[in-house]
């Protein structure tokens, strides 16, 4: 068997031939802060429920959570949908499929590609979307389907969402089973912010949350099979007023169309 994994990337197929895993849970020394979406704080190996909270909290803004944003119906519809497409292998364990334009992140080149849009099952999603408050003027560019499977150790290490291209708000709905995206950072070493992510929740990340700390998720986190659907918008670069904007607006009107299908192969992995 092969696997996807390049660099510092690994999953049980390349460590089983000798490849060192570099991202693990076995770090003792990290003090675990588990995020609370009632108070939007982290409490330090947090065991009770909002609001009988106890011990030490750190603040930590620019997370959103709206659970149950689909229905179990709508969940299994999207799911099958998915899944009626081919999944590309990607790195660490997961499976991949692409809907957005072909990015070199480290060239700051972009082309559309194959791009033909986002997926016509997403327009629903959107259209919803955009009833909240925090994402009343959010457009999507790019949607990415991840599957996560234990079987295969998968998980994603830490990492912030590339800046150039994509903007503030990083948009997941997460689907199949629950899970739990972590936080690190540097100016905060050996602390480790948990947010959970429920089974059919909605959670945007945004603010000290998207550029102060890097996300990932533990492979011991991957309990049970689970589909990221992540939808990312421009940076101000390639919106309006940016010196990029008329190609921000190309790509938007691809997007938008709603027709499209996943891409293949890219380097749309951040």
């Amino acid at each position: 068997m092969t696997c996807a994994c390049k660099g510092i990337r690994t999953c049980p197929i390349c460590e089983s031939r000798g490849k060192s895993q570099i991202f693990n849970n076995d770090n003792t020394d990290v003090d675990v802060y588990l995020y609370c979406p009632s108070c939007q704080k982290g409490w330090l190996e947090g065991k009770t429920c909002h609001p009988n909270h106890i011990g030490t909290s750190i603040e930590f803004p620019g997370i959103f959570i709206k659970q149950d944003f689909v229905s179990e119906t709508e969940e299994a519809n999207i799911s099958s949908k998915i899944y009626q497409t081919p999944f590309v292998e990607s790195q660490s364990g997961r499976r991949k499929q692409d809907f957005g334009p072909k990015v070199n992140f480290k060239k700051k080149k972009l082309k559309c590609g194959n791009f033909c849009g986002l997926p016509e099952f997403s327009k629903d999603l959107h259209d919803r979307m955009l009833k909240l408050d925090i994402l009343t003027d959010f457009v999507p560019v790019e949607q990415c389907h991840l599957e996560y499977s234990p079987e295969r150790g998968s998980s994603i290490d830490p990492h912030f969402d590339d800046f150039w291209v994509w903007g503030e708000r990083l948009v997941t709905l997460n689907l199949l089973s629950d899970t739990v995206l972590y936080f690190v950072s540097d100016e905060h070493p050996n602390v480790e912010v948990q947010v959970p992510m429920f089974q059919r929740s909605l959670i945007v990340v945004y603010g000290a949350a998207r550029d102060k700390w890097k996300h990932g998720i533990h492979r011991a986190d991957v309990k049970k099979t689970r589909l990221a659907v992540t939808l990312r918008e421009l940076s101000p670069e390639f919106s309006k007023g940016g010196k990029k904007m008329d190609e921000g607006k190309i790509l938007l009107d691809i997007a938008l169309t709603f027709k499209g299908q996943a891409v293949g192969t890219t380097t749309n992995a951040r």
